[in-house]
């Protein structure tokens, strides 16, 4: 099977690492691809938006599964491009259509979905440019930490948690001013929940369903889950905090009632759901969807399965996933992000990485983020994050061994990393 994935991080690469082992997979190509995926498949130099382009590579060399990595060609609607092409329609697209891709394009979508699915999440109002005299009203019926979401998608910087609601309220006059662009034309302002965050991950064919490996991402620039928030500084799987008991909840409070729900709408949706939760107590309480993995959860779930992950997908695309069998390793993994110094503000790019080669070992890879090839063949920095270094160890503490002492073998200007990834579950 010839494959097209599209994206270019952290994500991207560690689902390349894995589809490449399938025997299934003939050609791997990553669109546009990093530094990293060109040494294990073939880099295309087209953006993962530019449908035309995507469909006459897909037609000149014989594609027969795009696997979409981001969110924005999912919200933009890649899968009904192809659906509504006759030329294309043979071809296999992982990933929901631009109505499923609301449930992460539109957090005002996602919040309706969950109250009219009873699916258990924060109370919430949404307001548009006009209304700010009634946000800061609702705003006042709210304690203190105060969440600002901007309804469209903002690079996974639309969210803002305050502690002053004076400064809440002016965050919300910014955010209608354009802070986030259109993204912020419409604002959801949320109840704050006070507990331990998780991420849930499923990959669903419309009917039935795999609950994937789940993971705890650190989201703060700084030690101690302190400054401003990024992409995420990294991640660890599994998390103590999610039993049996726990995801037995999940299951039947969230993912049942979101795929029946999905269902319901009449959405056709084959692709990855990434439910951002929040345990309470032992009760689950849904944050947001995302329409694809997350990253850099993805960095540490794909590493535990032991599936085909190709296969897997296979699956979804013929609507059989109920036949599939999902296996997951009972180690741990973790990783932790190298980021070029000054992100997730302004950086520099362009600096050469060294050590990459005395960094990979048997129980730790360094996937690449955001890297670029230099024309005589130098590994380059290309993005705020730049490396992920995934550790896989029988414990936590083993894991973290490995992630970290791999990154202690890494270099390139303003290098900057947490120390404090998944110490917090040490103890």
């Amino acid at each position: 099977m010839n494959i097209l994935l599209l994206g270019s991080g952290g994500r991207e690469h560690a689902m390349a690492y894995k589809m490449v082992q399938s025997s299934i997979t003939e050609r791997l190509f990553v669109a546009p691809g990093n530094a990293g995926t060109a040494e294990i498949a073939v880099n295309v130099d087209i953006s993962e938006t530019d449908f035309q382009a995507i469909k006459t590579f897909v037609l000149k060399e014989g594609v027969n599964m795009v696997v979409v990595g981001p969110e924005v060609p999912l919200v933009k609607g890649i899968k009904d491009f192809f659906r509504d092409d006759d030329s294309l329609q043979h071809v296999a697209v992982i990933g929901p259509d631009a109505e499923g891709a609301r449930l992460e394009g539109s957090k005002d979508f996602s919040k309706k979905f969950m109250k009219k699915y009873n699916v258990p999440t924060a109370r919430y109002a949404t307001f548009e440019k006009p209304q700010l005299k009634e946000a800061f009203a609702f705003l006042d019926t709210l304690k203190a930490p105060y969440v600002l979401k901007a309804d469209g998608l903002a690079a996974g910087k639309g969210v803002l948690i305050l502690n002053n609601k004076e400064e809440a309220k002016r965050e919300l006059a910014d955010m209608f001013g354009g802070k986030f662009g259109a993204a912020s034309d419409k604002v959801v302002i949320e109840e704050f929940l006070d507990g331990i965050e998780l991420s849930v991950f499923v990959l669903t064919d419309g009917d039935a369903y795999k609950i994937l490996p789940e993971a705890k991402d650190y989201k703060r620039i700084g030690e101690g889950d302190t400054g401003l928030n990024t992409g995420g500084m990294g991640a660890v799987s599994p998390v103590h905090f999610a039993d049996a008991l726990f995801m037995e909840k999940v299951e039947n409070q969230v993912i049942n009632p979101t795929v029946k729900g999905l269902k319901a709408e009449g959405i056709d949706y084959q692709g990855f759901i990434f439910i951002g939760l929040m345990n309470v107590k032992g009760e689950p309480f849904v944050i947001e969807y995302n329409c694809r993995m997350g990253d850099p959860e993805t960095e540490v779930v794909i590493p535990r399965l032991k599936s085909d992950l190709v296969g897997l997908f296979e699956h979804v695309a013929n609507r059989t996933l109920s036949e599939a069998d999902l296996e997951v390793s009972e180690h741990f993994a973790t990783t932790v992000i190298a980021v070029s110094g000054g992100y997730p503000e302004a950086y520099k790019k362009g600096f050469e990485i060294k050590g990459l080669n005395e960094a990979q070992g048997k129980r730790n890879i360094v996937y690449h983020a955001g890297t670029t090839l230099s024309d005589d063949g130098k590994v380059l920095t290309n993005g705020g994050r730049v490396l992920a270094s995934t550790g896989i160890g029988a414990t936590l503490k083993d894991a973290l061994n490995e992630s970290y002492g791999a990154l202690d073998k890494l270099e390139f200007d303003s290098l900057y990393f947490r120390k404090d990834i998944g110490k917090d579950l040490l103890a």
